[in-house]
């Protein structure tokens, strides 16, 4: 049975049905920060656990208990979520991680580099510019193989 994550950032105060229907189901969530109002978390979750982060617009009382990045373990796999990639100070490969999550620019990109999974969902909240609405789900086999998939939630 594989592990399915749900990661999505950049919700901005926003959560859609659209969201909520596609992370329905995943054994964990990741949000990678600039969540906008603390009712996104409380919904998501009702989904599943979230691991979530602080991003640059998340300002209030509300916020100041999460972390500017965190790094949790799921199924024997190291994920370490940040909110803005340009500001990554660790080297991933050589602290052990297996997944790079961040969010921040609202454009998704999926990359392996030294054999660590970079994976930014884009955006789930207002949008922005012409940009698609996106998240993503991360599916972890029992081989230990990553399959991220993008979803486009106005498609």
């Amino acid at each position: 049975m594989a592990l399915r994550i749900g990661v999505i950032s950049d919700t901005h105060g926003l959560l859609r049905p659209e969201a909520e229907r596609r992370l329905a189901g995943v054994s964990h969530i990741l949000h990678a920060g600039d969540i906008g109002a603390p009712e996104v978390l409380e919904r998501l979750c009702r989904i599943a656990p979230v691991t979530a982060i602080r991003g640059n617009v998340d300002v209030g009382s509300w916020a100041r208990s999460y972390p500017e990045t965190e790094t949790v373990h799921l199924s024997a796999r190291c994920f370490y979520l940040l909110h803005d990639l340009k500001a990554l100070a660790i080297d991933p490969a050589a602290n052990g991680v297996n997944v790079v999550i961040s969010g921040h620019s609202h454009r998704v990109q999926v990359n392996t580099i030294n054999g660590v999974l970079f994976l930014n969902p884009g955006s789930a909240g207002p949008r922005r510019f012409k940009l698609p609405i996106t998240l993503a789900t991360l599916d972890l086999d029992e081989g230990g193989d990553l399959r991220p998939t993008i979803h486009e939630l106005d498609a």
